[in-house]
C-alpha cells in the first residue's frame, strides 16, 4: 500500500461516514485528499494523520470522537494491521507486512512514473531564470538559478505542468553601452572604461569581433558595432555554457524587442489612459500604492525615456498574451523590490497579481582549503560557471547547488566535492544508485530474477525503513512543487541512500555459497529495483546523472 492509496483510503472512509450521518460535517469542510505523513519513531506506526484535529471545529466534536470512528472504519481496509489514537486525536496507522511491501512492486512496474502526478495538469507556467546581463559569463548566483530552475521545471513537468523554459536577454539600456566600451577599448589597445569591464573574456570577444571584421575600427559609429556584434557573440558564449551544464531553454526573449516594436509605448498609452498612471514632476508615475507596493514607481522619466520596470510591465503583459496562467520570475539577492512592483503593475493592468510569483535567489560562496575562492582569471572579478564546473564537474555542481533552499546563503566547499566519500552529498546518492545497479548484475549473475514476489518477505526492520522513504518520494516530489523548493527532493533522495546502505548491509539479495535461491531473494530484489528506480527519478528531476558504475 502506498501512501497515496492509505490517503485515498481515509479520503474514502471520511466520505462514507459523513453519508451514513456518522460525521455531521459541511461537505465543504470535507477534505479531497487527506495527508499522511511518516511519523518520527517507527515506535509510533508506518504513517500518521491529524485529520480528525483539522475536522474537529467544522463536526463540533472532539477530535478523538472523529479518531475512534475512523479508526474503527480503517482497520476493516485491507492492507491495514492497526490503528492507535494518540494525543488529542493523532491517527498512527500500522500497514500488515504484506501491504508495505507491495510497494516494492509497484514502483519497480511503475518505472519512470513513479513520482509523478497530474496535480498541475492545465496550468501553463512560463518559468524565467538565469536571464544574466549578456556583458559577460554566467557568475555563481547565475549558476545557482541555472541549477535550481531547471530541476524546477523538471519538477513541474512531474507533476503535470505545461512548462516553458524563458531566458531574458537584458539588451537594451546602460550596461550593453558599457560592455560596447570595453569592447571597443580593448580592440584599441586602450584600459578599460573605469565603469567597464575586464577580463579577459572582453579581449578574446573584442579580438574575436576583429577577426571576422577586420575593418570595424574604422566604421562610422565602431562603438555601435561592437555592441551589435560583441552581444551575438556574447549570447552564444552563454548559450553553450548553460548547454554544457545541462540548461537548455525554450524561448530567449531580447528586451530590446519590446522597444523595438512598440511594445512598451503602446501599453503606456494604455496605462495613461487607465487611470493607473498620473504625471508629477515632468515624470508619469504608476500608482502601484494602490495596489500594495511600498511606493509609487517612475514609468517615463522627465527626460521621456522610459524606466527599467517600463520593460517589466510590457513584458509581463506579453507573457500573458502568450497564454500563461502562471509567470514565475527567479531573481538574484538585489531584486527583493521587484516582487511588490510587478504584483502591482499586473494589478494596474486589471490582470490578477497571483499570476506573477517571485522567487528570490541568495548568495554563492566557494571555499576551498577554508578559504573563498573570488577570482577569476576569465571573467576578472567574479567566480563563473565554468570556473565551478571545471573543478567539480556538472553533477556536483548542479546537485549542491540544488540541494540548499534557494532562499539561504551557502558555501560551496570545493575540497567535499571533489572527494569519493561519503561526505560528499551527490557521492553518497550516485554512489547508492551505482551500488543497486552492481546488486542487480551479481543477482543475474547468480541466477535471482524477479519471477517472484512475496511482499511478507520484507519484514526486516531496514526492509520496513527502505520502503516507507520510497513511499514518501511521490509525496516529496509535490512538495518540492508546491513550495517551488527543489532541494527538498535532493534532502530526500540522500535519506533514501543512507537507507538503502542500511539495507544493503543487513540483507542480501544473492545467497551465501551453495545456498538455495528462495523467493526471499527473488522478492528483495524487487526492492532493490525499486531504490534504483526512485534514485534515478529523483537524480533525474535534478538533472544529475544516475550512473551505474562508479
Amino acid at each position: 500500500m502506498t501512501p497515496e492509496e492509505l490517503s485515498a483510503a481515509i479520503t474514502t472512509c471520511l466520505h462514507d461516514a459523513a453519508a451514513a450521518g456518522e460525521l455531521n460535517v459541511p461537505a465543504e469542510a470535507l477534505p479531497k485528499e487527506v495527508r499522511v505523513e511518516r511519523p518520527k519513531s517507527r515506535e509510533h506506526g508506518d504513517w500518521a494523520t491529524s485529520i480528525a484535529l483539522q475536522l474537529a471545529k467544522p463536526a463540533g466534536v472532539p477530535p478523538r470522537t472523529i479518531a475512534q470512528l475512523l479508526s474503527t472504519r480503517l482497520e476493516q481496509i485491507d492492507g491495514v494491521a492497526k490503528v492507535e489514537i494518540a494525543g488529542p486525536g493523532f491517527l498512527n496507522i500500522i500497514l500488515d507486512a504484506a501491504a508495505a511491501g507491495e510497494l516494492a512492486k509497484s514502483i519497480v512496474e511503475s518505472g519512470e512514473a513513479f513520482g509523478t502526478n497530474a496535480a498541475m495538469a492545465g496550468t501553463k507556467i512560463n518559468l524565467e531564470f538565469v536571464s544574466a546581463n549578456p556583458t559577460g559569463p554566467i557568475h555563481l548566483g547565475g549558476t545557482r538559478w541555472a541549477a535550481v530552475g531547471d530541476s524546477l521545471a523538471r519538477i513541474f513537468l512531474a507533476q503535470g505542468a505545461d512548462v516553458t523554459r524563458e531566458y531574458y536577454f537584458n539588451d537594451h539600456g546602460n550596461q550593453i553601452d558599457k560592455f560596447a566600451r570595453s569592447l571597443l577599448a580593448s580592440a584599441k589597445g586602450e584600459p578599460a572604461p573605469e565603469d567597464g569591464y575586464g577580463g579577459e573574456y572582453i579581449v578574446d570577444i573584442a579580438q574575436a569581433v576583429v577577426n571576422a571584421h577586420p575593418d570595424i575600427l574604422s566604421a562610422e559609429d565602431p562603438q555601435e558595432e561592437f555592441r551589435a556584434h560583441g552581444v551575438e557573440l556574447m549570447f552564444a558564449s552563454i548559450r553553450e555554457s548553460l548547454h554544457e551544464f545541462g540548461v537548455d531553454f525554450d524561448v530567449y526573449f531580447h528586451e530590446n524587442s519590446l522597444f523595438e516594436d512598440g511594445a512598451v509605448e503602446k501599453l503606456l498609452e494604455q496605462l495613461k489612459g487607465s487611470g493607473h498612471m498620473y504625471l508629477k514632476d515632468g515624470a508619469w508615475w504608476l500608482n502601484s500604492t494602490d495596489f500594495g507596493d511600498d511606493k509609487d514607481r517612475v514609468v517615463i522619466k522627465s527626460d521621456g525615456n522610459a524606466a527599467y520596470i517600463a520593460g517589466d510591465i510590457a513584458y509581463f503583459k506579453n507573457k500573458r498574451d502568450r497564454g500563461f496562467d502562471l509567470c514565475i520570475y527567479m531573481l538574484g539577492a538585489d531584486h527583493h523590490g521587484y516582487v511588490a512592483r510587478l504584483k502591482a503593475a499586473a494589478a494596474a493592468m486589471g490582470d490578477d497579481a497571483d499570476r506573477v510569483e517571485v522567487l528570490i535567489g541568495q548568495m554563492v560562496n566557494l571555499v576551498k582549503d577554508g578559504t573563498p575562492v573570488r577570482m577569476s582569471k576569465r571573467a576578472g572579478t567574479v567566480v563563473t560557471m565554468e570556473d565551478l564546473v571545471e573543478v567539480v564537474g556538472t553533477d556536483a555542481a548542479r546537485y549542491s547547488l540544488a540541494r540548499f533552499s534557494s532562499d539561504s546563503n551557502i558555501d560551496i566547499d570545493l575540497d567535499v566535492l571533489t572527494k569519493r566519500s561519503n561526505e560528499n552529498p551527490v557521492f553518497y546518492v550516485q554512489y547508492a544508485h551505482a551500488r543497486t545497479c552492481a546488486v542487480g548484475r551479481n543477482a543475474e549473475a547468480a541466477g535471482v530474477d524477479r519471477s517472484a514476489f512475496d511482499a511478507g518477505a520484507l519484514s526486516h526492520a531496514t526492509e520496513s525503513e527502505l520502503l516507507a522513504v520510497l513511499g514518501q518520494f511521490p509525496g516529496v516530489v509535490a512538495q518540492a512543487a508546491a513550495y517551488r523548493e527543489p532541494h527538498r527532493v535532493a534532502r530526500h533522495l540522500e535519506v533514501i541512500a543512507g537507507a538503502y546502505h542500511r539495507w544493503y548491509d543487513a540483507c542480501r539479495v544473492t545467497p551465501m555459497g551453495d545456498e538455495a535461491i528462495t523467493d526471499v531473494n527473488r522478492t528483495r530484489l524487487w526492492l532493490n529495483d525499486a531504490t534504483r528506480q526512485v534514485l534515478a527519478n529523483g537524480l533525474g528531476l535534478l538533472g544529475v546523472s544516475a550512473p551505474e558504475r562508479m
